[in-house]
């Protein structure tokens, strides 16, 4: 078991930034695929970013050269540090973590992506006004 706590989010105008951070307790040593999703009003969650035991990173494409996924592991954190932030960035955000994701490879690399049901923090909300 693995607890997680999301936080950083809050009110930002089109262009600014937030960083966002996950901190996890509890069963922290096992080897995990970390992952931020988000979710609009009225829209399924979305993956937004994931990182692998290896360190391999994915990005949504709507989010790739904004935003960066990393970790603290002396921490036990996962970050989300989002720039050029735009109105269609305003969701909740989660942290999940998930020690039998799947990994995916193509072309453009591999990556894992955190299943349903992972473990999940409780959501900080981002806003961002144009």
């Amino acid at each position: 078991q693995v607890q997680l706590v999301e936080s950083g989010g809050g009110s930002v105008q089109a262009g600014g930034s937030l960083r966002l951070s996950c901190v996890a307790s509890g069963n922290t040593h096992s080897r995990y695929c970390w992952g931020w999703f988000r979710q609009a009003p009225g829209k399924e969650r979305d993956r937004v970013a994931t990182i692998d035991i290896n360190g391999r990173t994915r990005y949504a494409d709507s989010v790739k050269g904004r935003f960066t996924i990393a970790q603290d592991n002396a921490k036990n954190t996962l970050i989300l540090q989002m720039n050029s932030l735009n109105a269609e960035d305003t969701a909740m955000y989660y942290c999940a973590a998930d020690p039998l994701a799947p990994t995916y490879c193509s072309s453009s690399g591999c990556y894992c992506s955190p299943r349903q049901d992972s473990y999940w923090g409780q959501g900080t909300q981002v806003t961002v006004s144009s």
